[in-house]
């Protein structure tokens, strides 16, 4: 008889770990004297980026109607955007901008009104489903590729997915339209990721969820629309805008957990567990890159430490190059392999590499199965 697997996932008790970890990072913003969110130095950064977006959205509409001009406009302001999900909407969707409620809701609502995707619906699948739930397929949605992107030893190998490294940022590019429409469908029709069953919406959610389309259309379409712009010009400049934001979130995305030596693990069934305390588990499914870049680490918000990001997720990222010795030396006593690639251009290299063995359907590839 074959053994299903439940909704639940369960950990293996704590054996010191996360308390430790916990302890010395707490024992740093005590010491340094330094609030864990509401910083300036973050909020300094907000207003660059906006600012960036604004900019160029201003200049974008009214430059000279010349056409090299408009492309760089539109290519800069999907570089903004993806500024914006990387460093503002991250961290306040997360709860790890301020510690005021409604300013994270706020800035976190630059998802609905700036990106045009559903922060609602990416608190669910991104905080609990990624966070909870690293790399293990059938829970974490991120991993799934909807059949498309085979990113897990454990998923089923079609035969298109032998040349998924060679398109795979067509489909990057795509995805942000695909998030657009997606979100509203999920909600209101399907009401479930997998076996998940995304939680209902209150009144405001879901009219943060449906005015949001309407500001992101207003701000994107109509009024270039109203400024004289043709429906073809409009099209042809968001497509640009949002294919560029979609190349740039979706890899970085990928970096953190689609290459080696992130462990895709199998929970034993059937009782559905993981024979690793939550904190280590997340170590083990999450690699980070580049910590001594720092222009990355100014523009991609902390991304290139989810190790960090995923353990303290509650603080704000533009503290995770100082929290990350602190890791080190505790994953050291505690005998945990703490993954870094030292550049972006080997955790790129990696992460294509890992998709081109995903797609060899003749690859043993590794996966930790808990047994």
């Amino acid at each position: 008889m074959t053994q299903e697997r439940t909704n639940r996932v369960t950990f293996a008790k704590n054996i010191g770990f996360r308390k430790e970890l916990n302890k010395r990072v707490n024992a740093y913003f005590q010491s340094e004297n330094i609030a864990t969110r509401d910083n300036l130095a973050m909020y300094l950064k907000t207003a660059i980026i906006l600012g960036w977006v604004i900019f160029f959205w201003i200049f974008t509409l009214f430059s000279s109607p010349v056409i090299w001009i408009k492309i760089v406009g539109c290519i800069m302001l999907g570089i903004g955007f993806a500024g914006v999900g990387f460093s503002v909407g991250h961290d306040a969707n997360h709860g790890g901008y301020s510690c005021k409620k409604w300013v994270n809701n706020i800035l976190g609502s630059t998802y609905d009104f700036i990106i045009g995707a559903s922060s609602y619906l990416w608190k669910y699948r991104h905080n609990f489903l990624h966070h909870t739930y690293t790399n293990i397929l059938g829970h974490d949605v991120e991993i799934s590729g909807d059949g498309l992107v085979r990113m897990s030893p454990a998923m089923e190998h079609k035969w298109y997915h032998q040349f998924q490294h060679l398109w795979i940022n067509f489909v990057y590019a795509i995805i942000p339209f695909y998030w657009s429409i997606s979100d509203v469908d999920l909600i209101l029709f399907k009401r479930k990721y997998h076996e998940h069953n995304i939680p209902k919406p209150t009144s405001l959610e879901l009219l943060i969820l449906i005015g949001g389309k309407f500001v992101w259309l207003g701000l994107f379409a109509g009024i270039p629309f109203a400024l004289g712009y043709s429906l073809t010009q409009i099209i042809i400049g968001l497509c640009i805008v949002y294919m560029v934001y979609g190349v740039l979130i979706c890899n970085i995305f990928m970096l953190a957990h689609v290459l080696e030596p992130a462990q895709f693990i199998e929970p034993s069934l059937p009782e559905n567990t993981v024979d690793d305390e939550w904190a280590i588990f997340q170590v083990k499914t999450t690699v980070d890159f580049a910590p001594k870049n720092h222009f990355l680490n100014w523009y991609l918000g902390g991304l290139n430490y989810q190790v960090i990001h995923h353990l303290f997720p509650h603080i704000c990222h533009i503290h995770y190059p100082k929290i990350a010795p602190i890791l080190a030396q505790v994953c050291e006593e505690y005998g945990v392999i703490y993954n870094v690639y030292p550049s972006f251009r080997e955790a790129i290299a990696a992460n294509y590499r890992w998709l081109k063995i995903m797609g060899n359907s003749a690859q043993i590839s590794p996966v930790t199965t808990q047994i």
